[in-house]
């Protein structure tokens, strides 16, 4: 083990512990603060709470809502569809893989809703199934017709003409054919061993001489686009499936046999990484381990086409060994989540007005982003304020002479990262940079480990993660020498250091050179590379140290002011919400009184509006064009309300499993904006918000009686679009 490792596993042992501590007292705490209100009903209640992976479902259900939506530009429509496809193969490979996994073991804990792991799947595929279907209908009967009036075209191998036809058969034998590799199956040959989430064709051929039928696989091969673009057709965009062009060319395949038919499939693994803490002793290599394995997991969903033979149904689930309910006939194109390449096309009235974001009014003109950052705290609210701001942070700092060292975490980020190339830059420039890397963010593994080793061959000092915890707060901070000694400024965010999901996100961050918060700031930088046994977090704070503890006092302060009759409120933004303590909190606070407003993009198992339960409390969600992501809490505390930012959800995962972070927002104007500005006009949504009810449906807010519904990103947007029209008025001006 590695020096940074151990410190790493020490440091978590030590986290662990005092995590499990302060768990034992919250129990204790929570039995004694319950009050004689909820006497009458039983907050432990299976009926008090709603099934976590069919509320994930019921947000799932509301992206592909916008994709139903005629009213939204055709791409965005599609892009929608894409999003719903893409989700869902995440729930699969994660969520109900984690579920028969539990079947498979014997477990027998239910969670707080009761529902048993088979009632779960039962109700998932249920659902699943609808879902299928109002993807294919909406994606078969209104966005390829729209799209066709468009010039846009999607064709049947059949109805191609012939030109088209015979450019089709020569970019097969050029491009396509080297690379696939049919598989007989026969006694011979078993059942061949699938990569996740391939599509797949399944044919039958005759021999010629014999007259035998027999069963081949060809795995449609993805490092060859999916959409094949004719380029000869110059009236419009035409496109074919690739998995058209092998099966009607797959006699090139079976020299001598004959092509009798050809079926679509398509199969899901499990997909979620396990890594022993007692056995990873490298946890770079353990990662990159269980991600070759991540592609041969156990088969837990498996699509086929809708017009398969009952035969060819039947071996394909025998030989993967799956049951009925884990078979899905599906109509039209199998994974439509490819078919997002169709998004990119530069077709502008199919899709969003593009916006600029503004550059926040203080860097504006000619600034130095560290001089404005002493006079106040600097806000951005992205999409809407531009990243590129935080980017300037990073980049200044790596070239600023002042500047002695730079840290920062790391979870995901994009692709071609200026932020990561500013790092190596300021590490090649002599500054002491170190960068808190987390290989185990889902699905991004792989990428962070690329540039991880670029940093590492650039000099930056690289810690890889903490065995047990994923780090999932999102710090920067930068040293810089000034005249009155050494200064430290922290960039603080909801969202991650990714200038590509920055644009599609909408997060909150801050700059801040507060002596406490940097003094906290680093502290916690410690904690993740060293040891440190600092327990005097005021205002920023960490879980699993004692965020859970620090939101159920926030809680439970404001119950206590209510009954005294004192200003009393909550309203939380948050992405999820499924923790079983802080929910019976929430509602042990509406029994007293206390008005509640959640904003829950995602999973919400608190029951909103029953009667002696959750009275006082009201849960909306909003789905738009950009994904909610920032969390923001508000407590009343007797009329001088106290503003938080969060990297964390109100999940157990979240509160236990992970570095988070929750800091205070102490600078004026910083909290007016989110108080009068920001959460107002996200509750005033009604075009693309839902509210959710006590029965689990989610139905749109009633419509005004005068006036357009509000559409809250879409208000965001105009104000960024006016403060940058302002600006650059001021600047032709001069």
């Amino acid at each position: 083990m590695s020096s940074n490792e151990k410190v790493a596993y020490t440091t978590i042992h030590h986290m662990h512990a005092r995590a499990q501590d302060a768990a034992a007292d919250d129990r204790k705490q929570e039995a004694a603060s319950t009050p004689d209100t909820s006497a009458s009903v039983d907050l432990y209640a299976p009926s008090s709470y709603f099934n976590r992976e069919l509320s994930w479902l019921d947000f799932n259900w509301r992206v592909l809502n916008e994709a139903l939506d005629p009213e939204l530009p055709l791409l965005e429509r599609l892009k929608f569809i894409c999003i719903t496809a893409a989700n869902l193969d995440e729930f699969y490979m994660i969520r109900v893989a984690g579920l028969k996994q539990q079947i498979e073991l014997g477990v027998t804990d239910r969670p707080s809703d009761g529902m048993t792991a088979e009632e779960t799947l039962g109700a998932v595929r249920e659902n699943v199934c609808r879902m299928n279907k109002a993807m294919s209908d909406c994606f078969l009967n209104e966005i390829l017709p729209g799209l066709e009036k468009e010039g846009v075209h999607l064709h049947s191998y059949a109805e191609l003409d012939d030109e088209s036809r015979q450019w089709c058969e020569t970019y097969f034998i050029d491009h396509v054919f080297p690379v696939l590799s049919p598989l007989a199956i026969d006694p011979g040959h078993p059942f061949p061993h699938l990569l996740n989430r391939s599509l797949n064709l399944v044919i039958n051929v005759v021999d010629s001489i014999t007259l035998d039928e027999r069963i081949a696989v060809v795995q449609v091969p993805p490092v060859v686009p999916r959409l094949v673009h004719i380029p000869i057709r110059k009236d419009g965009y035409h496109y074919v499936l690739l998995g058209e062009v092998i099966a009607e060319n797959a006699n090139a395949l079976f020299p001598g046999l004959q092509v009798k038919d050809a079926f679509r499939f398509r199969i899901t693994r499990n997909a979620d990484l396990e890594i022993a803490d007692d056995e990873a002793s490298d946890l770079l290599k353990t990662i990159e381990e269980q991600i070759r394995r991540r592609r041969w997991g156990a088969v837990v969903r498996a699509e086929v086409d809708h017009h398969m033979p009952r035969n060819v149904w039947r071996m394909l689930q025998s030989a993967m060994h799956l049951q009925d309910s884990e078979m899905y006939p599906v109509e039209g194109p199998l994974n439509l989540a490819d078919f997002m390449d169709l998004v990119k096309l530069p077709i502008k009235h199919l899709k969003d007005p593009p916006f600029t974001p503004r550059i926040i009014e203080d860097l504006r003109g000619d600034h130095n982003i560290f001089d404005r950052v002493r006079e106040r705290d600097l806000f951005f609210h992205h999409p809407y304020d531009s990243f590129s701001s935080v980017v300037e942070f990073i980049e200044v700092a790596a070239d600023d002479p002042n500047v002695l060292a730079i840290k920062q975490t790391l979870y995901r980020t994009s692709g071609d990262s200026s932020i990561v190339k500013a790092l190596a830059r300021a590490a090649l420039n002599g500054k002491q940079v170190t960068a808190f890397v987390e290989l185990k963010a889902r699905f991004d593994e792989q990428n962070n480990i690329i540039w991880a080793r670029q940093l590492e061959q650039a000099g930056v000092h690289v810690v890889y993660g903490i065995i047990g915890l994923k780090t999932h707060c999102k710090f920067a901070l930068v040293v810089r020498r000034e005249k009155g000694g050494l200064r430290t400024y922290v960039h603080l965010s909801t969202g991650n250091y990714n200038e590509i999901t920055a644009r599609l996100y909408t997060d909150c961050g801050m700059v801040t050179c507060r002596e406490d918060m940097a003094f906290e700031a680093t502290g916690l930088f410690n904690y993740l590379t060293g040891y440190s046994h600092q327990t005097n977090w005021k205002k920023i704070i960490i879980a699993p140290i004692s965020l859970r503890q620090k939101v159920l006092a926030l809680i439970q302060r404001e119950m206590e002011n209510r009954k005294a009759g004192k200003p009393a409120g909550i309203t939380a933004k948050l992405n999820s919400l499924v923790d079983a303590q802080v929910i019976r909190a929430l509602y042990r606070a509406s029994q007293a009184g206390v008005k509640i407003d959640l904003v829950v993009r995602g999973i919400c198992c608190l029951k909103p509006g029953v009667p002696g339960l959750s009275d006082n409390i009201r849960v909306t969600s909003v789905v738009g064009r950009f994904l909610e992501h920032s969390r923001i809490f508000v407590f009343e505390n007797e009329g001088d309300p106290e503003v938080f930012f969060s990297s964390a959800d109100w999940m157990p995962r979240n509160l236990n499993r992970r570095v988070e972070s929750m800091w205070i927002v102490e600078e004026p104007t910083i909290k007016e904006r989110v108080l009068n500005h920001i959460l107002p006009t996200i509750l005033s949504d009604t075009a693309k918000s839902y509210v959710l009810q006590s029965d689990g449906r989610y139905l749109r807010p009633a419509a005004p009686v005068k006036g357009d519904r509000i559409n809250s990103q879409e208000m965001f947007i105009r104000y960024a679009e006016i403060a940058y029209r302002e600006r650059h008025d001021d600047e032709d001006g001069e």
